[in-house]
């Protein structure tokens, strides 16, 4: 069967490809997304649902509803390649500028929040979006109710409480205790069932306290994390997060995973060597979680603090093909 190509030259594994949950939120999830469309097509965004500011917080609060926003950016991440889907992706995102009501709000939220009403199913709603944008996957919230993550914070002798996403992730100083509230909501059953059938599982980039780490801090999703047969691999920052992450270099990201989910198995870490000053500690520390680091240039040409999507693409198709050689080569030698 001849081997076909997608629109940025990749191999097309379409359908052959691995199931792959990526898990994350915001801007850290849509680079994960754009990356891994060219790795496989059988792909599920299981999505943060804590978000409490702009357009998604406005609505969480008037309607009670699940916030849109970092949904819509996952939908938009995934959307056809064609005039069609790039179109109505644009339309997804477009936001509203004016002096009332709709001003800021992001058209995609409203349509998401319409869809909700309309079908009086979350999933359904997200669905249907998905195929006005001819996505290949599919978009799943962490938890079937909007959560509230609260941590306190430290900066020197003084320590507060801090309430919210927005809060949370704009916090002066190291955090602590972070959490979600409620502690006994319920993940998703269709992201539990998603990671249970995955053959990997992606975490990170991202906001590491408030996209990336919510999905360790739900117990139900971190137990379906630590019990799943699936590969687990950790794309790590690019800089540190003003307020978040200060003073957090590589191996701290990795030691903040671990200490909320330690028993938590990792097979690789993904990192961008431009931003490891010290690679035997961070290895050191990836073993710990049972991983490997794979030292890959990911980061855009232009030296920002972006993820190109192909050199991302190809990093994970590396460390993909990387662990199950080992794998291999490991059950050969043990024949």
């Amino acid at each position: 069967m001849p081997t076909t190509v997608d629109a940025m030259g990749f191999a097309r594994r379409g359908e052959e490809g691995p199931a792959v949950v990526a898990l994350g939120g915001g801007h850290g999830l849509s680079a994960t997304l754009r990356a891994l469309r060219h790795v496989t097509h059988r792909l599920t965004a299981v999505v943060t649902v804590a978000d409490d500011g702009g357009s998604s917080g406005r609505l969480r609060d008037e309607f009670d509803c699940l916030p849109p926003g970092d949904l819509r950016m996952a939908l938009a991440s995934l959307c056809d390649e064609s005039e069609w889907g790039l179109t109505w992706r644009d339309v997804l995102q477009h936001r509203f500028t004016g002096k009332g009501e709709l001003d800021n709000h992001a058209l995609g939220n409203l349509l998401i929040l319409s869809l909700w009403q309309l079908l009086g199913d979350e999933l359904s709603g997200l669905d249907w979006v998905g195929r006005l944008l001819g996505i290949r996957g599919r978009v799943i919230p962490m938890s079937v109710q909007p959560l509230v993550i609260e941590a306190d914070v430290v900066d020197g002798p003084f320590r507060r409480h801090a309430v919210g996403q927005v809060s949370v992730a704009t916090a002066l100083g190291r955090l602590e205790d972070v959490r979600v509230v409620p502690e006994d909501a319920q993940a998703h059953p269709a992201a539990l069932a998603a990671i249970d059938e995955a053959d990997w599982v992606v975490l990170g980039p991202g906001s590491w306290f408030t996209s990336v780490l919510p999905h360790l801090l739900l117990p139900s999703l971190r137990e379906s994390l630590v019990s799943t047969k699936a590969k687990i691999a950790v794309v790590l920052n690019l800089s540190a997060q003003r307020g978040e992450t200060d003073g957090m270099n590589p191996a701290d990201h990795l030691l903040a995973m671990a200490r909320y989910a330690p028993n938590l198995n990792v097979d690789i870490v993904i990192a961008d060597p431009s931003t490891v000053d010290d690679v035997d500690q961070l290895e050191r520390v990836a073993a710990l979680m049972g991983a490997q680091v794979f030292l890959r240039q990911v980061r855009t040409g232009n030296g920002s603090a972006e993820h190109d999507a192909l050199r991302l693409a190809a990093a994970f198709r590396d460390a993909f093909d990387h662990v199950l050689g080992d794998v291999s080569d490991s059950n050969e030698t043990s024949s």
